[in-house]
């Protein structure tokens, strides 16, 4: 009977977060950019991993309660960490059509670019082979995109053929444009 209980609670907990999501994506994601189908998203682990971070938490607060403060405020941390991961994948998104793209993060206002205002890029290299694309623009704000996100090299790609017909390059001459090396603008340190 536990078992049913528990799996009831859990299948209630991800229809919420599926509801919350489609419910978010309707009242705050009505752009042309939002509505052209292409984007940058978190990895879906992260709203995985926060959604059952949290029914673990919610079950330890609720054991906690009868047992004792130790597996209270420890299902509290679980919890607040599940709500953040869920949060961070509800939140972030890079929206894109084929002349601009639309920066979506959590607690900051969404931003507007052309793809003519990406000045450079940073490489970084992290532990597990995951790569870091940081995008430098025009007014010196940085979009930082993880090779681990859904959807990032198509993304990429619609970003540096738009960039040369903005700019008025060629994509024939840009000698620094390799994606096989995560290249596809010109580094920060070349500017």
């Amino acid at each position: 009977m536990t078992f049913f209980l528990i799996l009831l609670i859990a299948a209630a907990v991800f229809g919420l977060c599926f509801a919350v999501d489609k419910a978010f994506a309707k009242l705050f994601r009505n752009k042309a950019q939002h509505r052209s189908g292409m984007a940058v998203r978190a990895n879906k682990r992260y709203g995985l991993f926060g959604v059952i971070l949290s029914v673990l938490g919610i079950m330890a607060v609720c054991v906690g309660i009868a047992d004792g403060p130790v597996l209270l405020w420890g299902g509290i941390v679980v919890l607040l960490m599940g709500a953040a991961l869920a949060v961070y994948y509800l939140s972030f998104g890079v929206f894109y059509d084929g002349e601009t793209f639309l920066l979506s993060r959590f607690g900051k206002k969404e931003v507007t670019y052309r793809f003519s205002d990406i000045k450079g890029q940073k490489l970084y290299m992290v532990q597990g082979g995951n790569v870091i694309i940081e995008l430098h623009m025009a007014d010196g704000n940085t979009v930082s995109l993880q090779s681990t996100m859904d959807g990032v090299y198509p993304f990429l790609d619609t970003a540096f053929a738009a960039w040369c017909l903005q700019t008025g390059r060629d994509p024939r001459s840009c000698d620094f444009h390799d994606p096989s090396q995560s290249l596809w603008f010109p580094t920060v340190e070349d500017i």
